[in-house]
């Protein structure tokens, strides 16, 4: 099995078990992100040190361990992303799971099992973006919208489509749902490396909002921010975004 096969099936597989167990009703919401998380963080850690041992891990829910800082290729995965939107049976929350290679997101998977019965996009199968509307369309938190985006969105015209997990909002941009992903209120790799693989195999421009590249397996797991964009507008975005940041 390909790479690429690996971490669509994972991600897909992960995606099931998770439906199945908020399906059991057996958690109360609060509970339930907990059980998913652990559930389906078992099951990914497991089957990537079964089929590839060789190679790094990094999850959100398992302990770090730096021998990954050593290793040309590590797995990074996030068992649920938008925990708070799966709990709610929403459907804006994702699987993650991601290959980096010499720190660059070279493969990835991300699963939406509330979308339409379940999407996987794949880094190794690009489908063709939607034409773009005219008005332009933003992503931002459904219950926090950092300030830089929601000025940036001000000084674009852009409208604001509020929106989940991580996972949820960069494969809106893929879906044709939105233009851009504009965050700056905190991430980790896990949040962005699968979506961030997926998003540079369809085309999109993926970047920090300083316009510098996004580099995994680092020590400090931490990526404060993310820009993910159509290429057409990532010019003009990052000078507005360098302005507003300049004034903030």
């Amino acid at each position: 099995m390909t790479d690429a096969d690996l971490a669509a099936h994972l991600a897909e597989v992960a995606g099931r078990i998770l439906v199945n167990v908020r399906e059991s009703g057996l958690f109360s919401p609060k509970a339930l992100g907990k059980a998913g998380d652990q559930t389906a963080n078992q099951f990914l850690c497991h089957a990537l040190r079964e089929v590839r041992p060789q190679d790094g891990l990094l999850s959100e829910e398992e302990k770090d361990n730096a021998d990954r800082l050593a290793m040309s290729r590590v797995w990074i995965v996030d068992p649920v992303d938008g925990t708070r939107e799966y709990g709610e049976a929403r459907a804006d929350w994702a699987v993650h799971v991601g290959l980096a290679i010499d720190g660059r997101p070279a493969i990835g998977a991300v699963a939406l099992p509330g979308l339409d019965g379940g999407t996987v996009l794949r880094s190794d199968q690009p489908v063709a973006l939607p034409p773009a509307p005219e008005k332009l369309r933003m992503v931002v938190s459904r219950t926090r919208p950092a300030a830089e985006a929601v000025a940036v969105a001000q000084k674009l015209g852009a409208e604001l489509v509020p929106m989940g997990s991580a996972g949820a909002k960069a494969m809106a941009v893929i879906l044709g749902q939105a233009d851009i992903y504009l965050h700056s209120g905190g991430q980790y790799e896990w949040d962005s490396m699968a979506p961030v693989a997926v998003a540079l195999a369809h085309g999109l421009h993926c970047s920090r909002i300083d316009g510098s590249p996004l580099i995994y397996n680092q020590s400090d797991v931490y990526l404060p921010d993310l820009l993910i964009c159509r290429n057409e507008h990532a010019k003009h975005l990052l000078n507005i975004i360098a302005e507003v940041v300049a004034v903030a």
